[in-house]
């Protein structure tokens, strides 16, 4: 596959703040491409800096293969949606569709079809005529996805878009954004700071934090192979255990749990000494006896799930997740149970 943007060792600085160190990544033709953080991370400044609404301090991004640091926005072959809509008020829904395509100098007939064929898209073509006050939410972020689409761009950029919609709207969006990408073959830059979102839609998800790259892969790497401490804790729910590691060769580890019990498990580090471990929730199981014990503090409902908020000998907080049905036995505030770990549960992290 093809490198749709090739982003090496870019710098990023306002005055004496640096809000990128060096960011390096390929991004493939024909992906959906994830920026991944929590605010203040650098996601949007680099959105911003492909974009051409910010120059880069240091460093080089490529745009299938021509470095684009000389052009304007309006050069670029991107489109960018915002998380505020800016859809004009004063215009139809198809004439905000196809108003690209007219500073294009687009003929009106054609435009039109093309932003005919976007509503249709997006599932809007009952609603052409219409003002933007007169849509929901979410159909004016259809809007704006189709008018960012009707000019064919070879990027499409997207900061936040999902943001400002309620939960169940959020859930459905991500999937039909999916799917216009995959319709499109449009590579899609998408920023977000909602980790489920990245998961459901990436084909491949970079995690950042404070200007940098911690790690770049697909969601189910991202989730089941955290790099550090960071990633594991920012993805999902986990449990991070400090841990005495013995020994480390060819990728494992040996490790002592707190309460004494040993355990081979992967590692992302070739240093013994302590280290922490990571383990998901919904990768223990209860039993009378297990790797770890402890004492059960709160019992959660979750609908789906159940979780159990316990706390281990020493004093470390743990959180186990378990499935929820008729049969499910559920311990008591104050009981101690036993924790078994799924084989390939835990890994030991690079701190």
């Amino acid at each position: 596959m093809s490198t749709a943007i090739d982003i090496s060792s870019v710098v990023k600085r306002y005055g004496t703040a640096t809000a990128l160190h060096g960011v390096s990544m390929e991004i493939r033709d024909n992906e959906f491409f994830t920026l991944l953080g929590p605010s203040g991370c650098g996601k949007t400044t680099l959105l911003r800096c492909i974009a051409g609404f910010e120059d880069v301090t240091g460093g080089e991004i490529r745009l299938f293969g021509r470095n684009i640091a000389a052009l304007e926005p309006n050069q670029r072959p991107v489109n960018t949606v915002f998380q505020q809509y800016a859809l004009f008020p004063h215009m139809s829904v198809i004439d905000n569709v196809a108003f690209g395509l007219k500073m294009k100098g687009v003929a009106l007939a054609e435009r039109r079809a093309v932003a005919g064929r976007m509503l249709e898209m997006v599932h809007l073509s009952d609603f052409a005529d219409r003002m933007p006050a007169q849509l929901s939410g979410g159909q004016q972020q259809r809007v704006a996805l189709a008018r960012a689409l009707a000019p064919a761009p070879k990027v499409l950029l997207l900061d936040e878009p999902l943001s400002a919609l309620d939960l169940k709207l959020r859930q459905a969006m991500r999937v039909e954004l999916k799917t216009l990408q995959e319709q499109t073959g449009i590579t899609f830059v998408f920023v977000t700071h909602d980790q489920e979102e990245a998961l459901t839609m990436s084909d491949r998800i970079a995690v950042m934090s404070q200007g940098r790259v911690q790690q770049i892969g697909t969601a189910r790497d991202i989730y089941e192979s955290p790099h550090n401490r960071f990633v594991a804790d920012f993805i999902g729910e986990t449990n991070l255990i400090e841990v005495d590691v013995t020994a480390v060769s060819g990728g494992m580890a040996d490790v002592v749990l707190p309460g004494g019990h040993r355990l081979r498990c992967p590692a992302e580090t070739t240093a013994t000494g302590r280290h922490h471990l990571s383990i998901r929730p919904e990768r223990l199981s209860l039993t009378g006896t297990g790797e770890l014990t402890g004492t059960v503090e709160r019992v959660v409902y979750l609908g789906t799930d159940l979780q159990l908020l316990a706390r281990l000998a020493d004093g470390t907080p743990f959180t186990v997740r378990l499935q929820n049905s008729a049969r499910t036995q559920v311990p008591e505030a104050g009981a101690t149970v036993g924790l078994h770990l799924e084989e390939g549960a835990a890994r030991l992290l690079a701190d």
